[in-house]
């Protein structure tokens, strides 16, 4: 045992999220080729529909696609959550646990890698495409992330819906080529969204304390029991948040529903040029994704999934109302700078967005 183990056992979090993993769908060796050669070149397809819609213009390195199977996925993610995590997780090792035995840090680490890898293991079987801002490789700010695709997921859904392989293929692969044209045409706004990542970590360390864990308890208990009984309530995080904590949040999370929405009226908005079977597509998924079945949906409340479901929905309205009253290009003022961003109230109400930015 080493004197000094990590606040995470990562290797463990990797094992423990590919161990628990659902199988994928039964595919023959050949159907599997198939599929990874279609959602490449569908990536590949995407690239220049996205360009032409948005105005979007990727400049410098592209960002490679991988197409990924669920343990690829599980321990890329794993290595990304390590990269973003290492320096809060350095200062409360040195601030707080310090005095502790190396054998109590060890559990520690144990524990807080197996709740990481089987929250991991549940979104390994449900994320069909992903904008990696740290790869594996430990890609640094002046190169371009990963695009991932994870291929048995996109074959589960689609069979689950009952839509054209082909069509629900390109479909996914619009809306993820979106978030690497959005990264790609807009240089600054990795950085930017990392450090709001980072004052957001630097906040949270404060909730990891053991005196404020124990003062929250009773929040923590009140969303485990109104998740469990399908009733309205927070997530986890948000039961451990402190009031600046969600002020931090919120502005993060205006951020990621524009990058969400705005990808889904792009793959809309292509849809039906390119994708001939995309409004039973659309009105499918969209069913999928407002009637989970009790136990998904307990799931998906305890890890703040459903936060994730409202960023499409209002990300998409902002951005339709937008571009609806001063059309694309005036939209893409939203990409100038930090400062161009919508705000938390501003994504509520385009207007305010308009008035400020557009005069």
């Amino acid at each position: 045992m080493s004197d000094t183990p990590e606040l995470v056992d990562w290797d463990l979090a990797a094992a423990t999220g590919v161990r628990l993993l659902r199988p994928g769908p039964d595919a023959t060796p050949e159907q599997a080729r198939a599929v990874v050669a279609e959602l490449r070149d569908g990536a590949l397809r995407a690239r220049e529909h996205v360009r032409a819609y948005t105005g979007l213009e990727v400049t410098g390195e592209q960002a490679p696609v991988a197409v990924v199977d669920r343990p690829t996925w599980v321990r890329s993610n794993v290595q990304g959550l390590r990269h973003l995590l290492e320096p809060m997780a350095e200062r409360i090792q040195s601030r707080t646990m310090a005095g502790m035995p190396p054998s109590v840090r060890a559990m520690g680490a144990r524990l807080t890698a197996l709740e990481a890898g089987a929250g991991l293991a549940f979104l390994g079987s449900k994320v069909l495409g992903q904008y990696e801002m740290f790869p594996p490789d430990g890609a640094h700010a002046d190169r371009p992330g990963r695009l991932l695709l994870v291929a048995p997921n996109v074959v589960q859904v689609e069979r689950e819906l009952d839509v054209v392989p082909a069509d629900f293929r390109l479909w996914v692969c619009l809306h993820e080529e979106t978030h690497r044209v959005q990264f790609g045409a807009v240089p600054w706004l990795r950085a930017h969204l990392v450090e709001q990542v980072g004052v957001l970590l630097g906040a949270a360390e404060e909730s990891l304390s053991v005196g404020v864990v124990k003062d929250r308890a009773g929040d923590v208990l009140g969303a485990v029991a109104a998740a469990l009984r399908g009733q309205p309530g927070p997530s986890l995080a948000e039961a451990l948040q402190s009031p600046q904590q969600q002020a931090v949040l919120a502005e993060v999370t205006a951020v990621m529903s524009l990058l969400e929405g705005h990808a889904d009226v792009v793959m809309d908005g292509v849809g039906p040029q390119v994708v001939p079977t995309v409004q039973d597509i659309r009105v499918r998924f969209q069913r999928r994704r407002e009637q989970p079945g009790r136990a998904e949906a307990a799931v998906r409340r305890l890890l703040g999934l459903d936060a994730k479901l409202r960023q499409y929905r209002d990300g998409a309205a902002f951005v339709r109302t937008v571009v609806d009253r001063v059309g694309m290009t005036g939209f893409n003022r939203v990409w100038e700078s930090a400062q161009t961003l919508p705000t938390a109230a501003e994504l509520a109400d385009p207007d305010q967005w308009v008035a400020r930015v557009l005069g």
